[in-house]
């Protein structure tokens, strides 16, 4: 990397455990969906490069996600295509709608209360729920505000309504999300990608290789942080809560690294047709209003 803020950003990522799969589902959803979906496997070892991931280990984590359901392949000639599978898509989708135009349920003082039954495919409704920002106060109990949206394709499962007026109530929202735990991970994501701010702030200047490798890496790790935030209602949360301005200054460092970013997909970006397709509205339209 050619810049220090960037630099220390990239170190932080490699000194954890290897996320390359997470990652690379970031690549797909950030990058790829608006562009047509479909992206060449050289494409992923290009990007992957740039952080000095080894290609082999890129090759295991896409096999992986392929044999998890995640993503799909298509071999024309001696070259793979990928693209984000049905179940993976639905997923992703669904965060899109919580990173990208987050919304906060009006607060009517009641809570959606789901009942998973003992016959129910547990783990995959856990991580849809889970992604969707419901809270698990006990197992097979799950609870949110009353309006949130609930994940499609959820089976065996009991809706209830409960009041979160009384000490219950309370006591269901204290247990279900680990708030002190997420305001400190966003406080360390501010701390992390605060120095992208002034970085970026001539966006004509950022080379592509860097604005691309910066945005994957702002989302993927704003992603991490905000898929166990719930949203909730500010008469639920802690009054120094830090989402907000979190939020903000991922805003800023994104939109100000978008240009540069979809400079490289012109040009390193390859679809089974060619160039990777122009992105459509749905991209400007990100963090529209959160800036």
């Amino acid at each position: 990397m050619s810049s220090d803020p960037l630099s220390h950003v990239v170190d932080q990522f490699k000194s954890e455990p290897s996320r390359t799969g997470s990652l690379i589902v970031t690549f797909y959803g950030d990058t790829i969906l608006p562009r047509g979906g479909s992206v060449w496997l050289g494409t992923i070892l290009n990007f992957l490069e740039l952080i000095d991931v080894d290609g082999g280990v890129v090759r295991t984590a896409v096999s992986r996600l392929a044999a998890d359901g995640w993503l799909e392949r298509k071999k024309i000639g001696r070259k793979s295509f990928y693209r984000l599978a049905a179940a993976g898509r639905d997923r992703f989708e669904l965060g899109l709608t919580h990173v990208y135009r987050a919304s906060v349920a009006e607060w009517t003082g009641r809570l959606a209360l789901l009942l998973i039954e003992n016959g129910a495919d547990r783990d995959s409704s856990r991580a849809a729920l889970s992604e969707a920002g419901f809270g698990t106060p006990m197992p097979g109990v799950w609870i949110a505000p009353l309006g949130a949206n609930l994940p499609s394709g959820l089976k065996g499962v009991i809706r209830l309504e409960a009041s979160a007026e009384d000490e219950a109530g309370r006591q269901l929202i204290e247990a279900a999300w680990p708030l002190a735990a997420i305001a400190s991970s966003y406080r360390d994501f501010m701390s992390a990608f605060a120095p992208l701010t002034a970085w970026s702030r001539a966006p004509d200047c950022l080379e592509p290789q860097d604005a691309i490798v910066a945005r994957v890496l702002l989302i993927h790790q704003y992603r991490r942080v905000l898929l166990r935030d719930p949203v909730l209602p500010a008469e639920l949360l802690p009054s120094d809560w830090p989402g907000a301005e979190a939020r903000r200054l991922c805003a800023t460092i994104y939109r100000r690294l978008l240009p540069a970013s979809e400079r490289w997909l012109d040009e390193f970006g390859e679809s089974a047709a060619g160039k990777l397709p122009r992105a459509g509205k749905e991209l400007a339209q990100r963090f529209a209003g959160a800036v």
